[in-house]
């Protein structure tokens, strides 16, 4: 079975109201639109372009202000994936619950529904600045063309999320990111690289591009791809399609998902297969002075089992 995959590089730019933003979106998810994907991605917090029009200084109140915007949001981009007959992770958009702050990635279905992940590891900025509050469950979701899984941005660098959902049988990561410089956008790359050989799955990123007058929002580095194990049946590279960095445009390439079954069975290497689930269950020693200088008591105490 192959899926089709469109990723949205999106770049922010001044707008002057809700309409100013509708069609923007407009225009990136009509593109998409044209290749007949089955899933499209756009990048985390891309509503905040919304700030741009918002006369309140204040980075606390701007985005709780912002999520006030969160049924308007949920409804656009609806009606584009009902119309268009596609799943849309439609990037990330801060959400009030209860009256705590949560980073939230939406899912949009062909059928209307609307599923939702929360991001669960906060950057600095999201716990100082905004003062978000972390998610607490992890969601698999099983569509036509797949199961997938949605981890924002910095998500995607703790391993045991991504190994928990391809455990759970899922064959396509979603990446929501938006990094403001060159090394932050490096983390997050090189680990969706990392989480598709361990796991042997697809893993899709895209990011913001643009500027933004928003305090911690002002630049802005990214680039969309897609990402393959790295085996003989994928792409040399382990890249499907990219596209180029700090550009707004769209990348579209399919994925084979019985590659994924053959690879985690036959391939060269079979990291899933091969995990020493009776190692990872074993307490381990720890030595603080290995140079023969420590007490003996101290040497018997630093030896016990964690």
């Amino acid at each position: 079975m192959r899926a089709r995959i469109a990723s949205i590089q999106y770049r922010f730019r001044h707008i002057d109201d809700w309409d100013g933003f509708a069609n923007q979106v407009a225009f990136v998810l009509n593109a998409a639109a044209d290749y007949k994907p089955h899933f499209v991605l756009l990048p985390e917090i891309f509503t905040t372009q919304l700030l741009s029009c918002m006369e309140n200084d204040d980075v606390y109140s701007a985005v709780r202000e912002l999520a006030g915007y969160t049924d308007r949001y949920i409804e656009l981009m609806r009606e584009y994936a009902v119309a268009d007959n596609y799943y849309l992770i439609g990037g990330s958009h801060p959400t009030l619950r209860d009256g705590k702050l949560y980073n939230t990635a939406y899912l949009f279905t062909p059928r209307g529904e609307v599923f939702t992940q929360d991001k669960l590891h906060r950057t600095r900025w999201e716990k100082d600045e905004w003062k978000t509050d972390h998610g607490d469950s992890l969601q698999v979701f099983e569509t036509e063309h797949g199961r997938i899984a949605i981890l924002i941005c910095y998500d995607i660098e703790f391993p045991e999320l991504a190994r928990r959902v391809a455990e759970l049988g899922t064959e396509i990561i979603f990446v929501p990111s938006c990094t403001d410089d060159r090394q932050g956008f490096l983390r997050v790359r090189y680990c969706c690289h990392a989480r598709a050989i361990e796991n042997q799955l697809y893993v899709v990123m895209t990011s913001t591009v643009g500027n933004l007058g928003a305090e911690g929002l002002r630049l802005h580095y990214g680039q969309a791809a897609i990402i393959t194990p790295s085996d003989f049946p994928f792409a040399r590279d382990g890249i499907a399609a990219e596209g180029l960095i700090n550009e707004e445009q769209i990348v579209v390439a399919d994925v084979d998902l019985h590659l994924l079954d053959e690879n985690r069975l036959k391939g060269t290497t079979i990291p899933l297969l091969d995990k020493r689930t009776d190692f990872y269950s074993l307490t381990a020693p720890v030595i603080v002075d290995v140079r023969g200088t420590a007490s003996k008591q101290e040497a018997e105490a630093a030896s016990a089992p964690i």
